[in-house]
């Protein structure tokens, strides 16, 4: 499967760039679970300076995943106003979306692999993507990737 938005390689990861900066991008690898209930995974952020990575990415069948908030984003294609916000329950991967003009999607991720911890960091980089098409099939490689 695979999309100028997103592409799913033969090691079962999704990796997502920046149209308008292709430097910039994230990739989403190394799934596994232990059990029915939730899917593990790890996700990479870089940027010219800045290479960030958050293993164990927990996604829970009976939650709100990504796919889900990332077809919702397609569907709104033709805009919204303000930023949509979806995070995971432990707060290690949070994405922010906003709409521009002329149909673009900024995707802005955030890893904080450790939010309650003294010292801890976080960092960011904005993917943008074309509503519509590119954006319907990136959230579709997210899903297949969640899904295993």
């Amino acid at each position: 499967m695979t999309s100028s938005a997103g592409a799913v390689d033969e090691q079962a990861a999704v990796i997502v760039r920046c149209r308008d900066n292709p430097s910039v991008g994230v990739k989403f690898c190394d799934r596994f679970s232990f059990d029915g209930d939730s899917v593990h995974y790890a996700v990479e952020a870089w940027a010219p300076g800045l290479t960030a990575r958050v293993d164990e990415v927990v996604a829970w069948i009976w939650d709100s995943d990504l796919g889900p908030f990332l077809e919702e984003l397609a569907a709104d294609h033709r805009g919204w106003e303000g930023e949509r916000i979806w995070q995971t329950n432990d707060r290690d991967l949070a994405v922010s979306a906003v709409f521009r003009s002329g149909g673009h999607i900024g995707l802005t991720w955030t890893l904080c692999p450790w939010p309650n911890a003294a010292g801890g960091w976080s960092a960011s980089v904005t993917t943008w993507l074309e509503g519509g098409e590119q954006m319907s099939s990136f959230a579709a490689d997210i899903r297949h990737f969640l899904a295993g």
